[in-house]
């Protein structure tokens, strides 16, 4: 469903990406994992499109984001990209709320500004999505009167309500709590459970082991290993070994 093929991406010369081929299927749970630094949310933003490549291919089935060829990045029109942004949504690790609007103005916002939807059919999705993450008591909250794990659980809800094909999770825990990470990781194993397509950048171990259909590892901005968790987490590769022992210790 969405393929990248050898993606390089630097700042100020430094080589972030330096090579990263990956193909995610259509109704796969694809966990990204690796130290800080390893690259894992600046290509999570690549194929979002919150980045600009320096070379490589993107492509969402039949459409591309970006081509290379002849050592030359071209990027699709802008219609063609818009088409494709549509079809993803983003999770960010800041909620990303806009503080002014209730829970379910930040919901039906987009929807009613993007793809033109009714608002009284974007009232009634963002109602039953808001039951979906258990937060069917919240409509008319303001994100700062939520906690941590409620404000992620609307964004989920937000993203979920533009009909998004494939999800993206950049670190969707990193700022919480543990008893608040479970809130958000339940409502990510439902989501699983659908079959939704999703690429989840994440320190959570358990839930890439339990929840993932294939674990990507990331190093100094090269996939140093993937497979299936039961394989990836049991490695024969030092590194690899290594990271998950430091992670499970």
């Amino acid at each position: 469903m969405l393929t990248a093929i050898d993606i390089q991406k630097g700042f100020n010369g430094l080589g972030v990406l330096k090579g990263i081929s990956l193909t995610i299927n259509r109704g796969e749970v694809v966990a990204l994992i690796g130290p800080s630094g390893s690259g894992k949310s600046t290509f999570l933003r690549c194929m979002n499109q919150l980045e600009k490549v320096d070379s490589g291919t993107i492509l969402l089935e039949d459409d591309a984001i970006c081509r290379t060829e002849n050592n030359i990045c071209t990027y699709s029109d802008e219609e063609t990209r818009r088409k494709i942004t549509l079809r993803m949504g983003m999770v960010f690790q800041q909620f990303n709320l806009f503080p002014h609007m209730s829970v379910l103005q930040n919901i039906i916002d987009a929807p009613i500004r993007v793809k033109k939807m009714p608002k009284q059919q974007a009232i009634e999705k963002a109602r039953t999505l808001l039951a979906k993450v258990g937060l069917s008591d919240k409509a008319d909250q303001y994100p700062w009167q939520l906690s941590g794990g409620q404000q992620q659980r609307v964004a989920i809800a937000r993203a979920l309500c533009m009909d998004p094909e494939i999800l993206c999770f950049d670190e969707p825990t990193s700022a919480l709590d543990p008893e608040l990470t479970q809130e958000v990781l339940s409502v990510m194993r439902d989501l699983a459970a659908e079959d939704m397509t999703m690429m989840v950048v994440t320190h959570e171990m358990a839930f890439a082991r339990e929840v993932a259909d294939r674990v990507v590892f990331m190093e100094g901005g090269v996939i140093v290993e993937e497979g299936p968790p039961e394989q990836l987490f049991n490695s024969n590769n030092p590194r690899t070994r290594q990271f998950l022992g430091a992670k499970q210790g």
